[in-house]
């Protein structure tokens, strides 16, 4: 062929790839397809960025990527175009499998043509046989789960990362469809197949094919932005370059890091447009700079970035700040841990700089920012749309007010869920607060309630941890205690899922091993000599059922109403606020094979289980044929949202791989509860090991006040079988220290991994959602036969539907020798594989 590829490059959209009649086949030597959730993430906001875009200015589009083909040399029917795609399968294979979600969601919600329209136009070459029926041809490995997603079988949208992906959109898009905008699917559905650009790179009959796959991506060591664009000004900077790297630059590259260099260019550019990504920080800079025709200009543009420079660094250092109000505001926002804040942050403390605000105006609008976030996270809308919000408050805030009114006036206005008065004190009783926002986030807000009491005798907060004072495994007396508050046709577990994660159920305490599942009159003793003031309110009652935590729901809500205010007016929103968009997140997400319960729904989104099902008969919702009642049965009045539809949804629960017993009732082990859900959806972050010294002795001291002496013994026969094999020992940080089995360190080539973490209150967790982004476990069918192994253990049933999930087994299991024994050589042959390198694979 010679040392030169002959190739054609030309931008193209998806439409002009997919239409007509052609094929993609994806060659043997590509790996499987492996996108994860923060990947997919990227791609659907780029394409809701780009349909609001293409509202404006018809013709946007957005660059995603090149594609690089080759013809392929197998010979086809003809008439059908082939391709060997080179480089770019990942990329094609998410598009197609979005396409099949917006074709299943349009098809069920909007109208049943769409699905012979996308299939013929872009997913199926619709009268060719066999395999050349499909338009993208995957690797053997991941046909038969894009098939299911082609072709709609009950088996689409398994645990496999095609699956996961085809979860992942179909959660997204029944979330971003708007009941009250007919249209917005369709301006999706345009955004992916005219507005997202490619580079489709062709390579000529003959070329070598992997060849041209060895020697992409052959790049050097970057430049970062911050350095492209130092070179751009100093270039520009020909008579003056000296003087100004010295009086200036040098101080600013000395007061902030490359990375701070690189956020201080970006935050200057979205204070102008919100919507100007980090990774364009360098064309947007030189694009504006290119403006500018002098010296002068230049130099004086170095200045202005030497002085928001300095106005970073108190940002990103707050003690740094003299002013006691505003460093207060600033150590909370820092502590809350959300970056978008800081382009708000830079303008609020140069508004203070050019004295066009007070240092006061200053602070209570931090504080309106503070209460945002507080108010969102106790609704349990922590996190929808707080980047796009938080980033726009800068260009759209009114310029009249003054700067704290404007930034009120922004946030109250239109769906960003600044929680009014009246739905705080609803959402506090009802929403599982435990669930949402991150793990530190939620304690912070108790951290600064107890703040809020003034104690005369200060407690060391941080070394507090959350509590649920009715435990998460009730006990008889626990059980008997919620039965005498059951509502009509409640039972009791369906009371204990309603109440455990709530606002008014949760403490702050250091006694958290102590308390764990004790009976009230026990944790009312300790709670009692508690330096703390949250615990001695909860010490005074006699009692702690349904009516003792509603009272101290609706006491919190009046506390938390006083110390964050609330939005100008009280007429933010008028639509409902239970959070359906969240329930049909998570019922996309449930993978086939698997069920929930009305229960565990309305746990989740902090509604009624009646409600659900009412909520489940009359609106078309994703996978509700898989949610049932507790005892795993389907109710007695359920209904499809379509009246024509008759079929028994239990025969389409066995075909998706869920089993029934003969009495009709769902494996109890294929069932996701509410925590599960919550990780389906990102709500129930993992915890991770962190070395910190004592935790061990911690963990022991745990596990053997909580456990009987067998399983106690058990489960560290377990750990020393472990550590004699040459695994490690890892321990989280909270008031419960659960113990990680880490079969390699951080600082391994391929990053720490670890199959189960234990709990000393009884249960081994088995981190699929971990290893599902760790080398070699990222392979599925690795983590499938460790499934199956663990399976093997006497007492364990864990459900292939939970692979993206964290399921458990309890600690008692390994009483028995044969379970302690079985689970000790599966864990063995774990260690052996997460030895394995990259080379093999």
């Amino acid at each position: 062929m010679g040392d030169q590829l002959m190739v054609a490059a030309r931008e193209t959209t998806l439409r002009e790839l997919l239409e007509g009649t052609k094929q993609y086949q994806v060659p043997l030597y590509q790996r499987t397809y492996s996108w994860k959730t923060t990947q997919l993430e990227r791609l659907w906001e780029d394409v809701l960025k780009l349909a609001e875009d293409r509202t404006e200015d018809k013709g946007a589009t957005h660059f995603i990527g090149s594609l690089v083909l080759a013809p392929s040399p197998a010979n086809g029917p003809a008439g059908v175009s082939e391709f060997l795609v080179v480089d770019g399968q990942q990329r094609l294979t998410t598009l197609s499998i979005l396409l099949c979600a917006i074709r299943d969601h349009r098809a069920q919600h909007e109208s049943p043509r769409h699905r012979e329209r996308l299939d013929e136009q872009f997913l199926i070459n619709k009268w060719e046989p066999g395999q050349h029926r499909l338009k993208l041809l995957p690797t053997q490995a991941d046909r038969a789960a894009y098939l299911a997603c082609l072709d709609s079988t009950p088996q689409a949208g398994g645990s496999d990362p095609v699956g996961a992906a085809y979860r992942f959109f179909a959660a997204q898009l029944a979330a971003a469809d708007d009941p009250d905008d007919p249209l917005d699917i369709e301006r999706i559905e345009d955004a992916v197949i005219s507005g997202l650009a490619l580079v489709s790179v062709t390579a000529q009959q003959g070329d070598n094919v992997y060849r041209i796959f060895e020697s992409l991506n052959n790049t050097g060591l970057k430049l970062t932005q911050a350095d492209l664009l130092r070179n751009y000004l100093f270039m520009r900077l020909p008579t003056r370059g000296e003087a100004v790297y010295q009086s200036l630059w040098l101080p600013l590259q000395k007061q902030l890091s490359s990375a701070e260099l690189e956020l201080l260019f970006w935050l200057d550019l979205v204070q102008r447009d919100a919507r100007v990504k980090q990774t364009d920080t360098y064309a947007g800079q030189r694009e504006r700079l290119s403006r500018m025709r002098s010296e002068e200009q230049i130099e004086a543009e170095v200045q202005r970035f030497s002085r928001l420079g300095a106005i970073l660094r108190i940002i990103l250092h707050p003690a740094e700040e003299s002013d006691p109000g505003v460093r207060r505001r600033l150590e909370r926002l820092s502590a809350w841990g959300t970056t978008t804040v800081y382009p708000l942050l830079l303008h609020l403390l140069d508004r203070r700089a050019e004295r066009t605000a007070t240092a006061e105006q200053v602070a209570s609008a931090m504080l309106y920012v503070e209460s945002f976030f507080v108010r969102r996270l106790l609704i349990g809308r922590a996190t929808a749309n707080i980047n796009r919000i938080l980033l726009s408050v800068v260009t759209e805030m009114s310029q009249e007010l003054p700067v704290d009114e404007a930034v009120r006036a922004y946030l109250s206005v239109g769906r960003k869920y600044y929680a009014t008065d009246a739905a705080l004190r609803s959402a506090i009783r009802t929403m599982p607060y435990y669930l949402n926002g991150r793990p530190h986030q939620r304690k912070l807000v108790l951290q600064w309630l107890e703040e809020s009491y003034g104690s005369k005798e200060p407690v060391a907060l941080d070394s507090l941890t959350i509590e649920h004072v009715l435990p998460q495994t009730p006990n008889a007396d626990w059980r008997q205690m919620l039965g005498a508050d059951l509502e009509p046709d409640e039972n009791v577990a369906e009371a204990h899922e309603a109440l455990l994660h709530t606002l008014g159920n949760l403490t702050l305490t250091g006694y958290n091993s102590e308390l764990s599942n004790s009976s009230f009159a026990v944790k009312r003793v300790k709670l009692a000599k508690s330096g703390i003031a949250l615990n001695r309110e909860i010490a005074d009652q006699e009692r702690w059922g349904r009516p003792e935590i509603h009272a101290r729901a609706d006491a919190l809500a009046e506390r938390i109403i006083f110390l964050w205010p609330g939005p100008s007016g009280e007429t933010v929103d008028t639509r409902s606020d239970v959070a359906w968009d969240v329930m049909n997140r998570a019922l996309a997400e449930l993978p086939a094979g698997s069920w929930t319960t009305y229960g565990d729904v309305a746990a989740l989104i902090g509604s009624y289980p009646v409600a659900v099902g009412n909520r489940l008969a009359s609106h078309p919702t994703p996978n509700a044929h898989r949610v049932l009642q507790v005892e795993g049965t389907v109710a007695a009045g359920f209904r499809w949202p379509d009246p024509n539809r008759t079929d028994d949804p239990r025969d389409l629960l066995r075909a998706e791989g869920v089993e029934f017993d003969r009495n009709g009732r769902a494996k109890r082990e294929q069932r996701i509860v509410t925590e599960e859900l919550a990780q389906l959806i990102g709500m129930a972050p993992e915890e991770l090991p962190r070395p910190r010294p004592g935790r061990d002795v911690q963990f022991a001291e745990q596990l053997t006040e909580l456990q009987s002496a067998e399983v106690a013994e058990a489960t560290i026969a377990v750990i020393e079988a472990w550590a004699g094999l040459g695994g490690t020992l890892g321990f989280g940080e909270g008031g419960e220290t659960s113990c990680f089995l880490l079969a390699r360190d951080k600082e391994h080539e391929l990053g720490n991994i670890w199959p189960v973490a234990i709990y000393p209150s009884g249960k081994v967790e088995v981190v699929f959602q971990h290893l599902s982004i760790r080398m070699p476990f990222d392979d599925l069918a690795l983590r499938e036969e460790f499934r199956q192994r663990l399976n093997n253990v006497p007492g364990v049933e864990i459900a292939a539907a939970k692979l993206a999930l964290r399921p458990g087994f309890p600690l008692k299991v390994l009483v028995d020798p044969d379970a302690c024994n079985t689970l000790i050589e599966q864990l063995g042959w774990f260690y052996e594989q997460a030895q394995v390198g990259n080379s093999d694979r």
